[in-house]
């Protein structure tokens, strides 16, 4: 008698210990699940703070200028460039670059697809109200036209030496002829409005004096999150003419998407 109820007090031993094991077992798949599936990536902290590359980028939740709301998290599984424009680069004067870098972007989605061809979303994010973003989009077909003035002056052979380095550097930097026709400016791209600052106060991007002009502006910046959240690339520019080129933008995606 003595040796059964040693037996079957080693019989329910082994039990318990394997529906622990089971339990264990159960548990770990679910936190690899979780983790493959990539839902503790997006830092979901309330307060933003600069990211480095390796980290996971905070979640963004603004409003949209398209109406709406964007949730950065919500975009799991496909990777998203968010750009920060400078906008004001003098108190009543938009900055050129912007506008020029945004007519070449929504000129290669509508030539290339290129959200397609790279699994992109592609957002722009703005330190002001909704009412300072409209006039930032209805601006577009003033100032590209301005850009092509500056390229093509109505007689070149009456400028002096200054003038035609000045015209020389201008149809440099800006290489392409873009166009909008006024109230009608393409809108592809999420428009972030950020007109409490809190993304881009967070980031370290926000400021009132860059480049010798005192106003409210964001630093020019780029960020490329990849499909589980994470930063895989980030340019501050030195200077409102420091952007990176498309090409390395959509290099570093290509990279992305292949080593999935």
């Amino acid at each position: 008698m003595r040796y059964a109820i040693m037996s079957g007090k080693r019989i329910h031993c082994q039990k318990e210990d394997s529906l622990k094991k089971i339990k264990l077992c159960a548990a770990g798949l679910m936190i690899w699940s979780l983790v493959m599936a990539g839902l503790f990536v997006f830092s979901q902290g309330t307060e933003i703070k600069p990211v480095t590359i390796g980290q996971a980028m905070p979640d963004i939740t603004l409003p949209t200028y398209q109406g709406g709301t964007f949730t950065l998290s919500s975009l799991k599984g496909k990777n998203v460039m968010l750009i920060f424009p400078r906008g004001f680069a003098a108190e009543t004067r938009w900055c050129t670059i912007d506008n020029y870098k945004y007519a070449e972007l929504v000129d290669l989605e509508k030539s290339a697809e290129i959200r397609k061809k790279y699994n992109v979303e592609v957002v722009f994010v703005f330190p002001y109200g909704a009412d300072v973003v409209k006039q930032w989009v209805e601006s577009n077909p003033e100032q590209l036209e301005k850009i092509k003035g500056w390229k093509n002056p109505p007689d070149p052979t009456k400028l002096d030496e200054q003038g035609k380095a000045r015209m020389d550097r201008w149809r440099t930097f800006y290489p392409k002829n873009f166009g909008m026709e006024k109230g009608k400016v393409p809108t592809p791209f999420p428009l972030l409005i950020d007109a409490e600052r809190k993304i881009s106060k967070g980031l370290g991007l926000f400021t009132t004096d860059w480049g010798g002009s005192k106003v409210d502006q964001c630093i020019t910046s780029v960020f490329i999150v990849d499909k589980k959240g994470i930063c895989q690339f980030k340019y501050i520019g030195q200077s409102t003419t420091d952007r990176p080129e498309y090409e390395i933008l959509f290099k570093t995606l290509d990279r992305l998407n292949k080593g999935d």
